[in-house]
């Protein structure tokens, strides 16, 4: 680029960001457009597009922006947080959390442990999974040797939030159910669960991928948590998790799962982590008009979460 167009690249780029911080969209779109026409190959100019075109709700145009700069710069952190961000908001919780991952990946790389603890938390409580719980874990490992360092310890702080790795205070299992929903929130463990026999793990799983193999994800979903009510039934919480992060791997935005996993959450007397994941469950339904599921969770609240503003808000709409 030669240095004629470098100039005006760079003031077309000052002019749509300053456009955009003073909220005139229409002029910072048409300064990054420029931008993107004199140096196609650079991700910067596309970023902004994305960034302005999501405030004018033009999702897929928005999307699209963010494609682009990632064709041309695939570890471009701006484009990878801004297309999470979207995906997040409009209600894509899967395909924002493989956004994050890729984005924690590149931290990592980068020797950013503690942005990238943080990333990859978020990507954990969007879609929960085995693979991204291990890697939180993993950048915990990490940042427990990173002593004096403030940042990383408020990043330890809110990963551990949501890992809550078997505290030896906390309280087993309990006989509330108050999560609801079949089969596994809606029954609470059996007060005699130590004479029932424990559920054969290896009968659960076959059924489990069987039905994978079959392509039968709808039966796969249903063993799965026929398979996290099994294993919560006699005391198994971490069999029970694991079994819901399957079901979830197949249906992500399945509120039933989410329920029961608050409901395990709950058993735990993990309370905040129980709230977070109703809130969680509240956005889905506004993004999706199920008047059900948000009754289900407004009862859910009135009774165990008076307090949480967010949950009072959102019932206040639903009325």
């Amino acid at each position: 680029m030669s240095g004629s167009l470098y100039e005006g690249y760079k003031d077309a780029l000052r002019r749509g960001h300053v456009a955009a911080l003073r909220g005139h969209l229409d002029v910072a779109l048409a300064a990054y457009g420029e931008a993107s026409r004199i140096a196609p190959g650079r991700a910067l100019p596309h970023v902004g597009l994305g960034g302005v075109l999501a405030r004018l709700s033009r999702v897929e145009e928005a999307l699209a922006a963010y494609r682009t700069a990632l064709d041309g710069a695939p570890d471009d952190e701006g484009a990878l947080r801004g297309q999470a961000d979207l995906l997040a908001a409009e209600g894509r919780p899967a395909e924002a959390a493989a956004s994050l991952d890729r984005l924690a990946s590149v931290l990592e790389r980068a020797g950013r442990m503690a942005d990238a603890c943080d990333v990859a938390r978020r990507a954990l409580e969007l879609a929960e999974s085995r693979g991204r719980r291990r890697l939180v874990q993993s950048l915990v490992g990490r940042l427990r040797e990173s002593s004096g360092d403030p940042t990383a310890a408020q990043a330890l702080e809110r990963a551990l939030s949501v890992l809550e790795i078997d505290p030896v205070t906390a309280p087993g299992p309990s006989a509330t159910a108050d999560a609801g929903g079949p089969p596994l929130a809606d029954r609470a463990p059996h007060p005699k669960a130590s004479q029932v026999p424990p559920p054969d793990p290896i009968a659960l799983s076959r059924a489990f991928e069987a039905a994978v193999d079959a392509g039968n994800l709808d039966e796969a979903r249903k063993q799965a948590v026929a398979s996290a009510a099994a294993h919560r039934a006699v005391g198994q919480f971490h069999a029970s998790i694991d079994a819901c992060y399957e079901a979830l791997a197949i249906a992500p935005a399945d509120p039933g799962i989410h329920f029961a996993l608050a409901q395990l959450y709950l058993d735990r007397g993990w309370r905040t982590l129980a709230a977070d994941k109703l809130v969680l469950i509240g956005r889905l339904a506004q993004l999706t008009g199920d008047t059900a599921t948000r009754a289900r969770l407004c009862d859910l609240a009135v009774r165990r979460f008076p307090d949480d503003a967010r949950l009072a808000a959102m019932c206040l709409t639903a009325v």
